[in-house]
């Protein structure tokens, strides 16, 4: 009952199909459930029918992704399978309190932490409006720079030199593919990207490899137009694994429209507290 309830609450319009004049089921049907999320008919059925069948993880999180289950649902979801889920936002208990706090205290320079597969963990209030208007809109599961890079036009329009950061970032990630190739979480990224993206499929099959390095980097916000910033990665863990990135501003003009979106945040971040 639980996907049945989920699948009855998105409008077909929510995810791009026509309504149709004959539609009398509230939602959508079992066969679109099963088209979005790339599963057959029957066999989503009888997932829906609670039968005792074997499900991965990447046919899980792909229904999370096409019944927009929030964090919460997603986690019963995977209860329900009797599976682990992979994605970040269930395995982010390193991020401790005292991480989040120097996030903060490094305003106005935009910082994150994120794994060596590109999840962004934790951010701080620049850095969610650096390229785009606000990183919290987007589904946690969804918070992943690959991602953004390859498939959100509001993040894609937000980077100068797209084509480089695109190619470099695939290239970063199959580095640091080779010492977990046997994962979930690292197979459904690449899974997932090359069925969104024909760009990546592209790239992805160069082979290209190069390690991880700080460079300058410029941004189109749309809150202050162009920044211009030096990436620094500083290392949290062993073997390169998670990192805080920081973007400080490269020159005096990129400092002041970093301060400026810096208010911003705080403006926005007041707003809804009062609205509260």
């Amino acid at each position: 009952m639980f996907l049945r309830s989920r699948r009855e609450r998105i409008t077909p319009e929510q995810v791009g199909l026509p309504r149709g004049r004959r539609r009398r089921t509230p939602g959508l049907r079992r066969e679109e459930v099963a088209q979005l999320s790339a599963v057959g008919v029957t066999w989503y059925t009888w997932l829906e029918q609670a039968r005792d069948i074997q499900v991965s993880e990447q046919v899980l999180d792909a229904l999370a992704r096409t019944l927009s289950l929030d964090a919460g649902e997603r986690a019963h979801l995977f209860q329900l399978a009797g599976a682990v889920d992979p994605s970040p936002a269930a395995q982010c208990s390193g991020i401790t309190p005292a991480l989040r706090l120097m996030l903060r205290q490094l305003e106005p320079v935009p910082a994150c932490i994120q794994n060596s597969r590109y999840d962004i963990l934790a951010y701080n209030r620049t850095y969610a409006r650096l390229m785009m208007r606000d990183l919290d809109t987007v589904p946690p599961a969804d918070r992943n720079c690959l991602v953004l890079a390859y498939t959100n036009a509001e993040w894609r329009e937000s980077i100068v030199f797209l084509d480089e950061a695109m190619r470099l970032m695939a290239a970063r990630l199959r580095v640091s593919m080779a010492g977990h190739l046997g994962e979930p979480a690292w197979k459904m990224l690449v899974k997932r990207l090359r069925a969104e993206s024909a760009e990546f499929r592209e790239i992805w099959e160069r082979y290209e490899v190069v390690s991880a390095r700080g460079k300058t980097k410029q941004f189109v916000s749309p809150y202050v137009g162009l920044v211009t910033v030096d990436h620094t990665d500083l290392w949290l863990a062993p073997a390169q694994g998670a990192r805080m990135v920081t973007y400080p501003p490269a020159d005096e003009q990129s400092r002041e429209r970093l301060e400026r979106l810096h208010a911003i945040a705080l403006e926005a971040e007041a707003e809804e507290a009062g609205a509260a």
